[in-house]
């Protein structure tokens, strides 16, 4: 049986106690690709930041985190033992410098927040990869969105990556659909229609398969 990691939804960064820098993300395509390779009888290890999902397959292994780092720890500490990833949480690129012990009360004038890079996961896991294993990523892209895939891929050593640009109607985050390009590292790219995040996700676990040995 196969071992498959996959993570899902935002993470919450921590300003004070009842501030966070967040996203919009809510984890449904990171869940329907959990379902999708646990159908498939993989085993599945499913690590979400905070969303309100519930898996269905009751085999699925759900470990619940809030921030980057957290997210980052158990990433690093299961990849090992598994035969692929498929990374689509939208991980924070910063973190606050300093999380306040206190909330910052509306009578302060002026607030500037100082922010540092949260760690790389995909980049981490891209270097702990064996030639066994199949790393694949995400791309939501606003921009030049091809190139932008393309270089990521390259960058963070990933066997295949996901591109959705916010560009395209129904696609993106807080939707229950998506439009998808998969592109691998032999320049392969398959360009899908807007299909529900469940036929996405079939879609992505078919390109796993090929893939995984």
């Amino acid at each position: 049986m196969q071992r498959i990691l996959i993570t899902a939804g935002p993470t919450f960064e921590p300003i004070d106690p009842v501030r966070f820098l967040g996203n919009h993300s809510t984890g449904k395509m990171g869940f329907a690709i959990a379902e999708v390779c646990a159908n498939e009888g993989a085993e599945v290890i499913l690590i979400s930041g905070p969303v309100s999902l519930e898996t269905k397959n009751k085999t699925i292994k759900l470990i619940r985190v809030q921030t980057a780092a957290e997210m980052y720890a158990e990433c690093v500490n299961i990849f090992s033992s598994c035969n692929a990833a498929i990374l689509s949480a939208a991980v924070a690129d910063f973190s606050p410098l300093e999380t306040l012990s206190k909330k910052v009360k509306r009578e302060k004038s002026d607030w500037s927040i100082t922010f540092k890079p949260t760690k790389d996961i995909a980049a981490e896991l891209g270097i702990l990869k064996t030639k066994s294993q199949v790393l694949a990523g995400f791309a939501l892209e606003t921009d030049n969105e091809l190139n932008n895939a393309k270089e990521k891929l390259k960058r963070k050593n990933l066997d295949f990556i996901v591109l959705n640009s916010m560009n395209d109607e129904g696609a993106g985050f807080g939707t229950d659909t998506n439009k998808i390009s998969i592109i691998d590292k032999n320049n392969n790219i398959d360009k899908f229609e807007l299909k529900s995040k469940q036929e996405v996700a079939v879609d992505i676990v078919n390109k796993l398969i090929a893939l995984i040995k």
